[in-house]
């Protein structure tokens, strides 16, 4: 099964709007004997040598959750995964564990909830939907809960000439840590201003305009607090700008950033990255990514 990275939060979109990334994990699950407590996990990667398996694991959480909604009782499971998200770096490693769980557990049983009950499931178990949306569908998605209380998903265009940069450091940040440091509101200028940059941001991605994507890759309601969380962030976004990206925001809570740029910029945007938080002594790599459309699949042999 194979599961997108996402990156989210993109610019002013906080909470609402969130892209697929082809990075992916891949989980390969079967049924094992135990009870409905045992799950297994075996990490084919160094990165995710600190996860452990157990009834707690957020993977077999969304397994759970699948079995209960389905009226099926619970059973053994074991997951292999090869990670290529890292964990805690802001690009949907929780959200690829929640999706793979969920699409896993179903299959198992022969999908007798829909898509759609499953995104909810989904963004019930993470709490906010803009990782686990694009995780689950692919694409650039924006997401909003609707005067009858439904979430209500958008697919959005993106232009094909529009790319991604994700530098992506050692530094380690929860999503728990980075809400800390958030206010409880907001003043009212910066929520009006941040819809503004929304409305902008969403029509460069769908029309490739470089001016409409420099003017609407900002944000007012979670940046300006979390930048102080990531050592040489603001060192790091100010190089990706001068190296010709369009813009550049956190992706996600953090601390890895985001830039877009037009095709052809991205080795220059990449390495000026890396260097710059080199310079703050901080590892990092860059690697170059597109839009994943499809969203998370899977195949027999992945069962």
């Amino acid at each position: 099964m194979e599961v997108p990275s996402t990156t989210a939060n993109i610019g002013p979109g906080f909470d609402c709007l969130g892209a697929a990334l082809d990075l992916k994990n891949i989980f390969t699950i079967q049924r094992i004997e135990g009870d409905g407590e045992r799950f297994e996990l075996i990490m084919e990667s160094t990165e995710g040598n600190h996860l452990r398996g157990g009834p707690e694991n957020l993977f077999y959480r969304a397994a759970h959750r699948v079995w209960k909604t389905a009226e099926v009782e619970p059973f053994a499971l074991e997951a292999r995964v090869r990670l290529a998200v890292p964990p805690a770096r802001g690009l949907g490693s929780s959200a690829t564990a929640i999706v793979a769980g969920l699409v896993g557990a179903n299959a198992l049983i022969d999908c007798p909830l829909s898509k759609e009950k499953l995104l909810e499931l989904a963004i019930d178990i993470e709490g906010h939907p803009d990782n686990v949306v694009p995780s689950l569908l692919g694409g650039l998605c924006f997401t909003a809960k609707g005067n009858s209380g439904q979430w209500r998903i958008v697919r959005c265009e993106w232009d094909s000439s529009i790319k991604a940069v994700v530098a992506i450091p050692s530094l380690r940040l929860s999503t728990s840590e980075a809400r800390r440091v958030m206010p409880k509101t907001v003043p009212i200028g910066d929520a009006v201003r941040n819809l503004g940059l929304l409305t902008l941001l969403l029509n460069g991605l769908r029309t490739g305009k470089e001016d409409l994507i420099a003017e609407g890759m900002h944000d007012r309601l979670h940046e300006p607090y979390r930048w102080k969380l990531i050592k040489g962030g603001l060192a790091v976004r100010e190089a990706a700008i001068k190296a010709g990206a369009l813009g550049c925001a956190i992706s996600g809570a953090g601390p890895s950033i985001l830039a877009l740029y037009k095709e052809g910029a991205g080795k220059l945007i990449s390495q000026s990255m890396v260097k710059a938080w080199e310079a703050e002594g901080v590892a990092s790599r860059a690697p170059l990514l597109n839009l994943q459309t499809l969203g998370s699949s899977w195949t027999s042999k992945d069962l």
